[in-house]
C-alpha cells in the first residue's frame, strides 16, 4: 500500500512511504525555493532509523526516476552527480529524514520522493 502526500511549492514535491506498516506518515516542507538558493524537505517516519535506510529519489516532470541518495544512521550514498548538490540528515529523536539541497535551479523541478528501504 503507498501513502502519499503532494504539496506544490515553486517547485513540485511528494513525499512517498512505500511501507504498509508506516500509517498517517507526513511531509513538512521548510522553505519554497527561488532559483539560487536552498531546498530543504523533511520527511517524519514511523519507522526506526537505525533498522531501515531512507532513500531520496526524484522524478522531473515527463521524465524518469532518478536516484539522488540514501542515508542511514552511520552512512551515507549519493549519486556521484548530485553529491555537491544534496546532503541527507537524520533525526531519530523526532524520526525525520531531511534532503538538503543548494544552488536549486529550474532543472531541479521535480517530484521528490522520500522512501524506506524495504530490507
Amino acid at each position: 500500500m503507498w501513502n502519499i502526500k503532494k504539496v506544490f511549492l515553486g517547485v513540485n514535491l511528494m513525499c512517498v512511504f512505500p511501507v504498509p506498516c508506516v500509517t498517517n506518515p507526513s511531509c513538512l516542507f521548510r522553505s519554497c525555493p527561488r532559483p539560487g538558493q536552498r531546498l530543504t524537505i523533511t520527511c517524519q517516519v514511523s519507522y526506526s532509523m537505525s533498522s531501515y535506510a531512507t532513500q531520496w529519489i526524484r522524478q522531473p516532470a515527463g521524465k524518469g526516476l532518478e536516484w539522488i541518495g540514501s542515508k542511514y544512521t552511520l552512512a551515507s550514498y549519493y549519486k556521484d552527480s548530485l553529491k555537491s548538490k544534496f546532503s541527507i540528515d537524520l533525526d531519530a529523536s523526532s524520526k525525520t529524514v531531511t534532503l538538503n539541497g543548494q544552488n536549486v535551479q529550474p532543472g531541479d523541478t521535480a517530484v521528490y520522493y522520500c522512501a524506506r528501504d524495504p530490507q
